[in-house]
């Protein structure tokens, strides 16, 4: 149980780090850290060893008592987000282009719309983001492997890399706790929308 994963939160709620359940009581102890439940009320080490224990809840045994283990934490005084870079992937793709095609200017859910290569790999095109754009599935089909210019078909934008950072730095583990699900809504389908793209 020491080992298992707790979700570590920044002072403004942002998720930050996963860690396990002996650090995140060490920061507590130390006050460094509250713990927060799922009213989103947080507690300092001695209000959540007072806490009831409900017959679902996961424990720890102490010397003098069991004490809940806590699932999310909140840093008391880091306001910082790791920085890394951008990773060339099929949400920041979608999030550069505000899933908006590139070529009619509509805006559309993400499951109507496709990647499409700018200058086709056929053509010598690389998987970059500077050649790699939002566009619908009629666009696409219409644009076929033809560059735009070919296809009589103009760019709404130039495609660029991106200069803002990702919110967070943050390596899950496979298993995610349901806990953490309010600090992680952004993360659905995180696999397929977050799994960086090679670039060739």
């Amino acid at each position: 149980m020491v080992d298992a994963h707790v979700l570590v939160l920044n002072k403004s709620y942002l998720p930050v780090h996963v860690t396990t359940v002996k650090r995140a009581f060490c920061l507590l102890y130390a006050g460094i850290a509250k713990a927060v439940n799922a009213q989103y009320e947080t507690f300092d080490y001695e209000s959540w060893s007072q806490i009831t224990i409900e017959r679902n809840d996961e424990t720890l045994g102490l010397v003098d008592r069991v004490i809940k283990v806590p699932r999310v934490i909140l840093l008391l005084a880091y306001d910082r987000v790791p920085k890394r870079r951008v990773r060339f992937s099929r949400y920041n793709i979608f999030a550069r282009d505000k899933s908006i095609c590139q070529y009619c200017g509509h805006r559309f859910s993400r499951n109507e719309l496709n990647l499409d290569h700018v200058v086709p790999r056929a053509q010598g095109g690389t998987s970059t983001w500077e050649n790699v754009v939002c566009s619908c599935h009629e666009c696409n089909r219409r644009k076929g492997g033809r560059t735009p210019t070919e296809a009589r078909m103009r760019l709404i934008t130039q495609p660029r890399k991106p200069a803002w950072t990702p919110p967070i730095s943050l390596s899950v583990p496979a298993v995610m706790r349901r806990e953490w699900a309010p600090f992680l809504d952004f993360m659905v389908d995180v696999s397929y929308w977050n799994t960086e793209l090679l670039e060739k």
